[in-house]
């Protein structure tokens, strides 16, 4: 990849944290976490999640950029093995940098070891698998919608619903007060509820991750309002300490106005992502 006279330009963050950030990540990489969320992000949102798949050029981008990082994570709700599977991570030369952190860092898979680490399910898991079938029966615009399996956790998509903004309202507070029941949080999505443990999210994932490695500087891009945790961790390693942690907050896409609002970069979606990663290891 070598640094080219053609190497394409940076997008300049908005903001002056961001810009710190980028400055900090440029200077000194080999201390630099990049942390990713998959669906959104790295990976087109398509109507049926199971068909998700990286983007093309994403493994490429990360694969380049990966060994001159000191590390790359992916983080996100899906379980560690299928965001490996859906990412086509496993056994690429160049991602021995890389993590998984799945279920929201419950689940680990290292490149290195190629072996994904995992808790336990909690009990409420099961017990909501059993009862949400009939929960979502009693609605007349559960139509459509479906149970995702994350093993740690469950998911209803609402997305091919007739109305899927109607059923994602009617459906909150019933799967919420299942939920409760069984000592589990509803997480909302683009168009999905997920019923999961609480204490795990992305943002103790990823604060965890950064403190692991070293990191001197942080690099966060999402798409979600699961990913708001990740943004309030960057937020605040940066004031800790006596200098703080520079990080950059990445937007992909502008479906969520709450994240978009926040980040430092806004980008139209998973390719222009993958283009900056691209861009970005070709600068290191």
């Amino acid at each position: 990849m070598g640094s080219h006279s053609h190497t394409p330009p940076l997008p300049a963050p908005a903001t002056s944290a961001g810009q710190e950030g980028l400055a900090a990540l440029l200077a000194r990489p080999d201390r630099a976490v990049i942390a990713l969320d998959f669906d959104g992000t790295l990976a087109d949102i398509v109507p049926d999640p199971e068909q998700a798949r990286a983007h093309p050029g994403a493994v490429e981008a990360l694969a380049a950029l990966a060994p001159k990082v000191a590390s790359i994570a992916v983080i996100t709700g899906r379980p560690a093995g299928v965001a490996v599977r859906y990412g086509g991570f496993a056994g690429v030369a160049g991602l021995d940098h890389l993590v998984v952190l799945g279920h929201y860092g419950a689940e680990r898979w290292d490149a290195v070891s190629g072996t994904v680490r995992a808790p336990a399910p909690h009990p409420g898991v099961a017990a909501v698998r059993a009862e949400l079938p009939g929960v979502l029966d009693r609605f007349d615009s559960w139509r459509g919608t479906w149970i995702e399996e994350k093993g740690q956790a469950l998911a209803v998509h609402t997305r091919r619903a007739a109305d899927p903004q109607a059923a994602f309202e009617a459906l909150r507070g019933p799967l919420g007060a299942l939920a409760a029941r069984h000592g589990l949080i509803v997480e909302p999505g683009r168009l999905v509820l997920e019923l999961r443990p609480s204490g795990m999210d992305k943002g103790v994932a990823l604060t965890q991750y950064v403190r692991e490695t070293g990191a001197e500087s942080v690099l966060y891009a999402g798409d979600d309002l699961g990913d708001l945790a990740a943004y309030a961790a960057v937020e605040k390693l940066r004031t800790e300490g006596p200098d703080g942690t520079p990080g950059l907050l990445v937007c992909s896409g502008t479906e969520v106005p709450e994240l978009a609002e926040r980040a430092d970069l806004a980008l139209p979606g998973p390719g222009a992502v993958v283009a900056f990663l691209s861009a970005l290891a070709q600068r290191l």
